[in-house]
């Protein structure tokens, strides 16, 4: 195998690990994953609980971000707005509401099991204007310059493609249009002995 090829698999390992813990904490919230879920983090990342109590619980139960970017970002009324990797929907949501009928969300995620949610959760909410995909992050299933907003919780350190994503928002964002990321970073290198691989990459 040439190093080219060692490093696509590595990438396609990382990615379905990825996928396997997101998809776990989306059927079982409740149970102990290698990263905070729910609504106690959502409340520690500063989401007020009156806007927490008018989502749906089943989304808020899988919420998996790192920041508060739904509430933090300008979103104006009638706006299309991207979530990039929504998870169960919350922040598709919030920022549905933010902009109105006469704006559009779109979320997208990879992992299926967090879409289901997503979508059990539109079906308790008047948003017809809040649409969900499948997708890779890398390959956003939307035309050029269609988005007015792009709101990115916390996927690029699960992301090893990040200079493609990087890519695909520049492409899918119409002229002055805006990204608004939130992600962890370290304050100072980790110890050697700490450093993730593909298998332990949320360590």
């Amino acid at each position: 195998m040439g190093a080219s090829q060692s490093l696509a698999a590595k990438t396609d390992l990382l990615r379905d690990k990825v996928n396997e813990a997101y998809s776990a904490a989306a059927t079982h919230p409740e149970q102990k994953h290698p990263f905070p879920v729910g609504r106690k983090l959502a409340e520690n990342l500063g989401y007020p609980s009156e806007v927490l109590d008018g989502v749906p619980p089943s989304s808020v139960e899988a919420f998996a971000g790192v920041s508060n970017v739904s509430l933090f970002a300008d979103l104006p009324a009638g706006a299309t707005v991207l979530d990039l990797g929504c998870g169960g929907g919350m922040d598709s949501i919030i920022a549905a509401r933010r902009v109105g009928p006469a704006g559009r969300v779109i979320g997208i995620d990879f992992s299926e099991a967090m879409l289901v949610r997503a979508r059990a959760a539109k079906e308790l909410v008047n948003l017809p204007y809040l649409q969900f995909q499948q997708s890779d992050a890398e390959y956003l299933p939307l035309a050029d310059k269609s988005i007015d907003v792009a709101l990115v919780n916390g996927i690029f350190n699960l992301n090893p493609k990040r200079k493609e994503v990087f890519s695909e928002l520049a492409r899918v964002l119409r002229p002055h249009g805006h990204a608004y990321v939130a992600e962890l970073v370290l304050a100072k290198p980790l110890p050697e002995a700490d450093h993730a691989s593909e298998s332990n990459w949320f360590a």
